[in-house]
């Protein structure tokens, strides 16, 4: 939480509601940066169903914001058919910069961070994850 944004602050108090992947972890950000928006679960059990509702606030000119329990929305997190149908529904999606944990890993890494791939997170299956590294290694 030490890492969040002024701008990330402001945009929460300033919309409608805010999306959170699981509001028991959320309501604490929340509550540290004073910010009283109401909350609404948004997370891969229920963003199928929600989605069209949630569109149809934002075209109706209400505004929301998307944060996840830790790191980005939408990289490895909930978030991405949100975004698509916003896209589609002529949106604009407005996203506010923040630490990025993957860059910071890389950045520390001597990786060269000029040329690098992420890929999310591997399946837990071991048959599914070998062959998943076995097409990377071939790409």
């Amino acid at each position: 939480m030490g890492d969040f944004s002024f701008r990330a602050v402001e945009t929460l108090r300033s919309v409608s509601a805010v999306l959170a992947e699981d509001t028991r972890h959320s309501v604490h950000l929340l509550k540290r940066y004073e910010v009283t928006t109401p909350l609404v679960a948004y997370h891969e059990h229920n963003e199928a169903k929600a989605t069209p509702a949630l569109v149809a606030r934002l075209v109706a000119g209400e505004s929301l914001a998307l944060v996840s329990d830790a790191g980005t929305p939408l990289l490895s997190d909930p978030g991405g058919r949100l975004v698509q149908a916003a896209v589609a529904a002529g949106v604009p999606v407005v996203p506010v910069p923040g630490a990025s944990a993957l860059l910071a890993a890389l950045v520390a890494s001597g990786l060269d961070v000029e040329r690098f791939t992420f890929f999310g997170f591997l399946p837990r299956k071991g048959a599914e994850r070998r062959e998943l590294l076995g097409e990377l290694t071939l790409s």
